[in-house]
């Protein structure tokens, strides 16, 4: 019996440790869709200021 125990054991350690991993790698994944989500979000943000930068420049030096 004792033998049976020690064989179930080791199966637990292995599927925990699967388990583990799959947790690892989804996290990991989820951190690069949403910095991809994020990098995307502030160069259109960045771009935005930029235009309108550029806009206020132009109509204030076609002022002068």
């Amino acid at each position: 019996m004792s033998i049976i125990n020690k064989r179930l054991f080791k199966d637990e350690k292995a599927q925990v440790s699967a388990e583990l991993i799959l947790l690892i790698g989804i996290l990991l994944v989820i951190v690069i869709v949403a910095g991809s989500y994020i990098f995307r979000m502030s160069n259109s943000i960045a771009g935005n200021v930029s235009e309108v930068i550029d806009a206020g420049r132009d109509t204030a030096i076609n002022k002068l």
